[in-house]
């Protein structure tokens, strides 16, 4: 599927739930941030993926559902990223590219595992405890229209 379908079936909930990766949620974010500033990719991707996952029936528990500190720290990643080696012809050509987003473990370079998996930075961002995060020289990034 390309790009505008994927953001599509996202944003109207037929994604199938087997389709909803890690992937699948850093290309959601990627395509917002081409779209959007910043500020209203993350507020779009917090409404976005609470409503997807109440659609899939997601329940939100103390090890599952929505995370607010991945949440906000794969968009920190996705964002410099972006910034540093500008965007691709599609999504899925970004992210072959930027292997380095493709493993969801890279966020340990910045939270231990206890920070990261605590209640707290499920329910709220909390800042890295290891290393800060990256963030770009300049939000540079070639914006398209936004979609009606």
């Amino acid at each position: 599927m390309n790009d505008d379908e994927h953001l599509q079936r996202f944003e109207d909930h037929t994604l199938p739930i087997e389709l909803w990766n890690h992937r699948a949620h850093l290309k959601v974010a990627y395509l917002y941030l081409q779209r959007f500033s910043f500020e209203e990719t993350l507020s779009r991707l917090q409404t976005g993926i609470r409503a997807y996952n109440a659609a899939k029936g997601i329940k939100d528990t103390p090890t599952g559902g929505y995370h607010e500190t991945m949440t906000q720290a794969w968009l920190h990643l996705v964002h410099t990223t972006l910034c540093q080696f500008g965007p691709a012809d599609s999504a899925d050509a970004f992210f072959d590219a930027q292997t380095q987003l493709s493993g969801k473990r890279a966020l340990l370079l910045f939270y231990s595992r206890d920070r990261i998996m605590s209640p707290e930075a499920k329910a709220s961002f909390v800042a890295p405890d290891l290393a800060p995060l990256p963030r770009p020289l300049n939000d540079s990034i070639k914006r398209q229209e936004p979609r009606g």
